[in-house]
């Protein structure tokens, strides 16, 4: 029998403020963590983007804060200036008056930040720019009693690593910290043990409502005389579209390329201000620009619901960041398609990202050679496929 958010020991103020946003049924992660967090036990929880992991830790924080503490009292560290803007949204929609939220990130000018950050209870923070305010006396730490580390692993992909180890040393000992990865192996279990104790360990999956849908995987062979036509072809096809690419120029380049054939697109990447950032995204999400032209380090983070089809216009080095990639569609149950374009030089890697996940057991001078039942496959302009309905896999 499911249990209610105040069944697991919340109050019933906060349980209030979920339910006027429709949630009242805990994610098997919330379920999981929050007894324990509310106990103010350390907490280690493998959990996937998606799953309801920040309520997990937004809910404990709220409950657990007194408004008379030092601030800040609570520190969250997040990969991306995307997260952590969602991050402050959760947690300022359940906060109870007087429980100031503010978040700190790059592409913003200092004073503001500074000024809500002196302010706030809970502190919202990319490691980068929380150590920017560190090195400057901005902002001091010692008064923290809860510490969040939300998809650590991908904090340790961009290489946060050394501004995080030097983050954590500046807060008390007898705090409490959450840890949250979706995985727990290797450097990041390493670091998950260094900076808890005595922790509960959990590992939750999404919820039956937030299964993924069927992804469809099609490798489509392209020359560099007709990879932006066919990249449009396939962007004309109705619903929203995300393109990765590997550059930052190669971003802009790409949307200016696909605005001489009439498609609308924006870009999104590092070097763009935080406002462009920001104006960029609502344009996506609201479908005034239904592709969006991302780069790896940009999209991480990103929590954009419908996207149709994922398209690797530059095939992706390995595996994982195909997973990554291609993992932004086919979500909460919705089906999706995800398009890698491949240049004649770029079939042999290629092959091995696919290898990896199954679907391809090599290349051949026509393209690609299928497993059985396992691989659509798309020729040129899409027109020819091998395959069958069953090559639809979940990943």
């Amino acid at each position: 029998m499911q249990q209610s958010f105040h069944e697991l020991g919340v109050s019933a103020r906060t349980s209030q403020a979920l339910a006027e946003r429709d949630i009242t049924i805990p994610f098997p992660v919330q379920a999981l963590v929050v007894p324990e967090a509310l106990r103010g036990r350390d907490v280690l929880a493998k959990s996937p983007t998606g799953s309801g992991k920040t309520l997990a830790f937004a809910v404990p924080i709220v409950e657990r804060l007194d408004l008379e503490a030092r601030r800040p009292a609570a520190l969250v560290l997040v990969p991306t200036r995307e997260l952590a803007a969602q991050v402050t949204e959760e947690l300022e929609q359940i906060a109870p008056h007087g429980l100031a939220v503010a978040s700190v990130y790059g592409g913003v000018p200092f004073p503001a930040q500074i000024k809500a950050a002196k302010r706030a209870h809970v502190l919202v923070a990319t490691p980068g720019r929380l150590n920017d305010l560190l090195q400057r006396k901005a902002v001091a730490l010692d008064g923290v009693r809860i510490l969040v580390l939300d998809e650590a692993d991908r904090m340790l992909d961009m290489g946060f690593q050394p501004q995080v180890d030097r983050i954590v040393p500046r807060l008390p000992r007898n705090r409490q910290t959450m840890f949250f990865s979706a995985t727990l192996d290797g450097v990041v279990g390493t670091l998950a043990r260094r900076y808890t104790t005595d922790p509960a360990r959990f590992e939750a999956d999404f919820a039956a409502e937030q299964k993924s849908g069927e992804v469809e995987h099609r490798f489509v062979p392209v020359t560099p005389e007709n990879k932006v036509e066919t990249l449009a072809r396939l962007l004309r096809e109705p619903g929203t579209a995300l393109v990765f690419v590997r550059t930052k120029r190669g971003a802009d380049r790409l949307v200016e390329k696909l605005a001489r054939h009439d498609v609308r697109a924006v870009a999104m990447h590092g070097d763009m201000a935080q406002g462009r950032r920001e104006r960029a995204l609502r344009a996506f999400e609201s479908g005034r620009a239904p592709t969006l032209v991302a780069t790896d380090v940009a999209a991480r983070g990103l929590d954009v619901e419908n996207i149709g089809q994922v398209v690797n216009f530059d095939p992706p080095e390995e595996h994982t960041s195909y997973v990554h990639r291609v993992g932004r569609t086919g979500r909460a149950g919705r089906s999706g398609v995800g398009v890698t374009l491949v240049l004649p030089d770029q079939q042999t890697d290629v092959s091995h990202v696919a290898r990896r996940l199954g679907h391809v057991e090599a290349y051949g001078q026509a393209g690609l050679k299928v497993a059985p039942a396992r691989l659509v496959y798309s020729g040129r302009g899409g027109r020819s496929r091998w395959g069958s309905p069953r090559s639809r896999r979940k990943i």
